[in-house]
Order: structure tokens, then C-alpha cells, then sequence
């Protein structure tokens, strides 16, 4: 079992962020009928950035893997396991001393948001057209890597095999 590092911690950058061992995300995204969707949830008016759609995600333990970690987070924000969804590529992004991961995966059976348990850490979930994604108010960590993460969302990229 790895102990937990949930709390507050400053990067290099001067950012605050949560989770004193750093934070992954999963980034579900599957072919819909008008192009590609993402599975965001809407994130809970108390919780840091409320009001947001993002990743399911959170604070990383001492020596976890982030990909374990991400895996974690859907389970306990969403009730996804590690066998309804796929893992693929990767995404780091390092702010000096704390980095947030983010871990692109697709389906891998159909997975309907209203049969999806929430555990209050997110008002809602849905899948959402990437080409409406300027629509709606997407969490700023989430918004400031749409650049990295689409090239590797539309071609597959390579997994990242890094912890």
C-alpha cells in the first residue's frame, strides 16, 4: 500500500498545487459519431477549480506509478476499473518538483455516464466533443495542455513508458 501525500506543495514555477507527490489524470477518449469525445467530469463547487470540467484525477502517493495512480482516481471519482478502459500515451507536465501526468485511454467496452458513480468530487460527467470543448469552462491545468495532448489523442502517439 502506498501512503498517501494528499496537501498542498509549491513548484519552481511558484505554482501551489495539490498533491505533495505530484497528481495524474485519466484522459478517456473514445470515436463518436461527429469525432473524437472525451469523458470529462464537472468538478465540484468546493473542490480546487469547482465549477470546471477536467480529468478525472488526483494527488499521487509516495512511489506510486502515475499511471496506477490515474487508474486510482477513476476508480474513486467515476467507479471505472482498470479493465473498462485501455491505457495509451502519456504526458508529462513538469513544473519543477511537482508534475501533473496525464494518461490518455480508451474504452475498452461502452461506457455510459449516467450508469457512472460519482463520489462528490464532481457534480456530473459526459462526453464531450473535442470541437465543443471551447464551449465550456475546462479546468486551466487541463486547458493549458489541450496543445500537448491532442497530437497524441488524434495519432495514437507512443506510450510513454515512464513510472
Amino acid at each position: 500500500m502506498f501512503a498517501s501525500t494528499d496537501g498542498w506543495t509549491s513548484c519552481a514555477l511558484g505554482h501551489d498545487h495539490w498533491g505533495r507527490a505530484g497528481a495524474a489524470g485519466l484522459f478517456l477518449h473514445r470515436d463518436g459519431a461527429a469525432g473524437p469525445e472525451v469523458l470529462l467530469q464537472h468538478r465540484a463547487l468546493w473542490s480546487h477549480h469547482g465549477g470546471t470540467w477536467g480529468t478525472p484525477g488526483g494527488a499521487l502517493h509516495t512511489g506510486e506509478p502515475p499511471h496506477v495512480g490515474a487508474l486510482r482516481e477513476c476508480r474513486e471519482e467515476l467507479g471505472l476499473v482498470p479493465d473498462d478502459v485501455v491505457l495509451g500515451a502519456r504526458s508529462v507536465d513538469d513544473h519543477g518538483g511537482w508534475a501533473y501526468t496525464t494518461v490518455l485511454a480508451r474504452p475498452a467496452r461502452p461506457i455510459d455516464p449516467a450508469e457512472l458513480r460519482l463520489d462528490g468530487e464532481s457534480d456530473g460527467v459526459a462526453w464531450w466533443p473535442l470541437a465543443g470543448l471551447g464551449a465550456v469552462a475546462l479546468h486551466p491545468g487541463l486547458a493549458a495542455s489541450l496543445d500537448r495532448l491532442l497530437p497524441l489523442l488524434l495519432t495514437g502517439g507512443p506510450a510513454d513508458t515512464r513510472g
